[in-house]
Order: structure tokens, then sequence, then C-alpha cells
């Protein structure tokens, strides 16, 4: 259950992501943040994905920790738009409270499936 919420989660996150890509590159003129962006923000969920067909526990954990590296990098994409001022605050701050509730639970995943590989 807590993987379809995830990946869930995750697809509709990719889906702001290409959309703010569209927005940047239509109308800021912005090429290079919206290239960043849009590879961390979808590889999110890409990864998550990826980790339910993972061969081990240990790969599925693997793929976890790279969904949760996609996160963090998204994160600082997200407030340098916004320190740019390419984005606004009200934006800025929707999007990281979704990549935040995404890194929440990568890292409640991550730390269940460490349990339960003991």
């Amino acid at each position: 259950m807590r993987d379809n919420i995830l990946i869930d989660k995750s697809i509709t996150f990719a889906s702001r992501i290409i959309k703010l890509n569209q927005y940047l590159v239509k109308d800021k003129k912005e090429n290079i943040i919206s290239k960043q962006i849009v590879r961390s923000g979808t590889s999110i969920g890409a990864n998550i994905n990826e980790a339910n067909y993972g061969q081990s526990k240990a790969d599925f954990i693997s793929k976890l920790h790279i969904a949760l590296k996609e996160t963090a990098e998204t994160e600082y994409w997200i407030k340098l738009l916004q320190l740019s001022e390419y984005i606004s605050e009200e934006t800025a701050t929707s999007l990281l409270n979704d990549c935040l509730d995404i890194k929440r639970i990568l890292i409640s995943s991550i730390n269940t499936a460490k349990e339960n590989n003991k």
C-alpha cells in the first residue's frame, strides 16, 4: 500500500516538474536549471518504480536511496529557482512541500526495508 502511495505521489510530482519546465522554458526563457530539475524531479519516480522490481532487498533499498538523493537535488533546484526569482515563493513552497512529503515516505520506506532485512 505504501509503495502505491509513493509511486502515485512521485508521478504527480514529476508531472508538476514537467509543467514547471515548460513554464521556465516558454515564459522565462530559462534552459539550464530547467533541464536539471526535470532530470532530477522525474528520476525520483523512475527509481521508486524500478525499486519495486529489484532483484533483492538490497537492490530495492539501493534504488530507494537513489530516489532519496534525487529528492535532495530537486529541493536544491527549487530553492535556487525561487532565490533567482524564476518562480514565486508560493510555487516554491508548494513544490517543496510535495518533495518533502515524498522524502519522508522514502526515508520511512528505507528504514522499514532495512529493519525487515535483518
